[in-house]
């Protein structure tokens, strides 16, 4: 469709009442009011059919070293309202093409005591809305800094909340259910140690944000497209139900430098009657700008496995030797020293996980600690920590490479920074050439460990720089990234595309750090996934770590079936089967869903949802007529009632069904599961037992 900017057509959604203006969305069922209070404070309120879902709300930016800052003593200066609405296609995704379709309202705000102007730009989907600030070119208003946004969501009520504490520096959390009175009593214990963190309110919490209402209304706050600017959190007035957007300060405590004409991220608000819909939602990245990347060709889902699971359970590690306590790149001879004989980085056992990859139709192998520097990567605020280019003796780049090569298997490359993000821009450029000359076209990057230069935080706005001059930088490579505590996904993801996967949120290896809370995977897609994919490694099969590691006591809170249907519930283009090769051969026949299962999709229906309690999902692989089914559990076991009108009219099916156990429990009995096999059509219903932590995951494939 093409772009319309006829603000005749839309009337009926703009009008001017009392100094206030109303927006409304295509279909009608959001109306946004913006107007200005006496003193000239912008505002706005949002209702979804006809019920007001945020109270009128404060906007504004608080500056730095200004005598006026940017919050009040306002008029309107113009006002300009369009329509647009645009289908995509996206390189990846939940589905092949997106419909971007939204009412505009643009408000140019003149500030009389300083002459200066911003503009604050709404965006109203049939799923929710957007705003953002932007800075026009202009005498007095060029370079300025932000001392703090004063962006605020007044909530209707004292709402159910799915959260994890704010926090600079990570956001690897299990998500706590309260009310929202009751966050402030409930952040310690949801505090939990993690190796790089810092909180700043006892009342904190970081977006993605999951709400539900007494009457039944879902709403989800966030942001998109964060670019050039400061992480946004939200800080709760507590007395008020009043949410404050509350920006990740740099080393200075400052949170944005900028320079105009400049532009904040969205804002975003999504809401819906129906837990489905959140999930379905692609407002987040239709508020991103069209992809950068004009060639995609290059850019494509993998499926892969890796040395990494047993690193992560401690069963072996990534460094070389334990001769050297301290190492300096260059000097240290490695040549000499003796190996410690758990080095998961070695010839054979690489060899080992790519001979299991060809043979079972894996596209990948990730191989972490292949490079010097693991013996003292952390802890020592170490600048020159790995130069991403010198191996260990027992790994041989070019032989490796031709080995995967002669399987039809890439290996995936591994990028530590150990958070010294100065020390991986010097390198960048000759990592990136190295991979390009050795066969790899993806990377997994890290940043483990407290930001270097010294006091800066993961999400400030020159460390979410960055992140995107090492995603722009990698497609000038032709290089796929899937960066890990990196800042959460706002869709960027849809400018570029190669940005194929995030971790960014708590993932399988905390299941190996002590455990996360069952239902974690109920809640996540409401909550990280809102932003872009997450590279969340499922797939564990041993559940008892002790097996792996003796010393290593840690439980995988998670049924084998509910390990099976994370590849269709938690969506992302870059999959990963995260056990060992040894326990996928104990399992071989539930181990076939993770061989079947697509990565890519050209349609998804979301069945069943809930947050906290269950999702289900059925997507159809994309270039087939086929399709998988996930089902995911919380705590309490349910029976799943789903039909399969999905499926195309005429057309007839096998269903294999992984399923739970009638005794299958996360805790006692994770490993008890069912297979069958039945035929069927699109007026097929089907009720399926989900065990607690558990679920159960189907192929569908069209009987010839």
């Amino acid at each position: 469709m093409k772009n319309l900017f006829f603000a005749s057509l839309i009337l009926f959604a703009f009008s001017t009442v009392a100094k206030a203006q109303q927006l409304k969305s295509p279909e009608g069922k959001f109306v946004m009011e913006f107007s200005l209070q006496n003193d000239g404070t912008p505002t706005y309120n949002l209702k979804y059919k006809n019920k007001e879902v945020v109270k009128t709300s404060k906007l504004g930016l608080e500056l730095k070293d200004d005598k006026k800052s940017l919050l009040n003593d306002f008029t309107i200066a113009d006002t300009k309202t369009s329509t647009f609405d645009e289908t995509w296609k996206p390189v990846w995704g939940e589905v092949d093409h997106i419909r971007n379709h939204y009412n505009e309202l643009a408000v140019t705000l003149n500030q009389k005591s300083t002459d200066r102007q911003i503009v604050i730009r709404f965006r109203l989907f049939d799923d929710g809305l957007g705003f953002r600030y932007e800075f026009p070119a202009q005498k007095n208003l060029t370079y300025f800094i932000i001392k703090e946004e004063r962006s605020q969501f007044a909530m209707t009520g004292d709402h159910t909340a799915f959260w994890i504490p704010g926090d600079y520096d990570t956001q690897e959390y299990d998500y706590t259910k309260s009310k929202l009175s009751e966050i402030r009593g409930l952040a310690q214990k949801a505090y939990t140690a993690n190796v790089s963190q810092k909180s700043f309110s006892p009342t904190g919490v970081q977006t993605s944000l999951m709400l539900k209402t007494a009457d039944g209304i879902y709403i989800n706050l966030h942001e998109a497209a964060l670019i050039d600017y400061s992480c946004m959190h939200l800080n709760l007035d507590d007395k008020n139900l009043v949410f404050e957007s509350w920006l990740t300060p740099d080393a200075k405590g400052d949170k944005g430098h900028m320079q105009a004409p400049n532009h904040s991220p969205w804002r975003t608000i999504i809401v819906s009657d129906d837990a489905r819909e959140i999930l379905a939602s692609k407002m987040t990245y239709n508020l991103n700008d069209p992809s950068k990347i004009e060639n995609t060709s290059w850019i494509k889902p993998v499926k892969y496995v890796g040395v990494w699971w047993e690193m992560i359970t401690g069963k072996s590690s990534w460094s070389y030797t334990n001769d050297y306590p301290t190492v300096q790149l260059g000097v240290t001879d490695f040549a000499k020293a003796k190996p410690n004989g758990t080095h998961g980085a070695n010839n054979a056992n690489v060899k080992k996980y790519i001979d299991f990859a060809a043979a079972n139709g894996f596209d990948a192998v990730l191989v972490e600690g292949w490079n010097e520097g693991w013996e003292d990567w952390f802890g020592h605020s170490k600048d020159y920590v790995f130069d991403f280019l010198t191996p260990y003796p027992d790994f041989d780049v070019k032989g490796l490479h031709e080995y995967a090569k002669s399987k039809g298997v890439k290996i995936i490359m591994h990028h530590e920074t150990s958070g010294s993000v100065r020390n991986y821009e010097r390198h960048m450029d000759a990592a990136y050439k190295f991979m390009n000359d050795n066969g790899y076209d993806a990377v997994k990057s890290g940043y483990v460990g407290d930001i270097l230069p010294r006091g800066e935080n993961h999400y400030s706005q020159w460390i979410v720089n960055h992140y995107q001059y090492a995603i722009e930088k990698a497609a000038d490579y032709k290089i796929m990234v899937n960066a890990h505590e990196a800042v959460r996904p706002t869709g960027i993801a849809r400018t570029y595309p190669n940005l194929i996967g995030n971790e960014a949120a708590r993932g399988t290896e905390y299941q190996a750090f002590g455990g996360s809370k069952p239902n974690h995977v109920t809640v996540l897609p409401f909550t990280r996934l809102i932003g872009g994919p997450m590279d969340y490694t499922p797939g564990i099969f041993e559940m008892d770590i002790s097996k792996m590691n003796p010393e290593n006591k840690s439980h995988v809170n998670s049924t084998l079936a509910n390990q099976l249907a994370l590849y269709v519930t938690m969506y992302s283009p870059l999959q990963m089967a995260a056990d060992t090769p040894e326990n996928y051969n104990r399992f071989p026949d539930a181990f076939q869903f993770i061989k079947d299962v697509a990565v890519d999709w050209s349609e998804s229906k979301y069945i069943e949802a809930e947050p906290g309690d269950f999702i289900t999902v059925a997507r159809k692989a994309k270039g087939t007529n086929n399709w998988f089914v996930g089902n995911v559990n919380g705590e309490t076991p349910r029976t799943s009632n789903i039909d399969f009108s999905f499926l195309e009219k005429g057309k007839k099916y096998t269903a294999t069904i992984y399923a739970d156990a009638k005794d299958a429990h996360y805790k006692t009995n994770p490993q008890a599961y069912t297979i069958k096999k039945i035929a069927v059509t699109n007026k097929s219903k089907l009720s399926q037992f989900s065990a607690p932590g558990g679920g159960y995951a189907i192929s569908i494939i069209e009987t010839k």
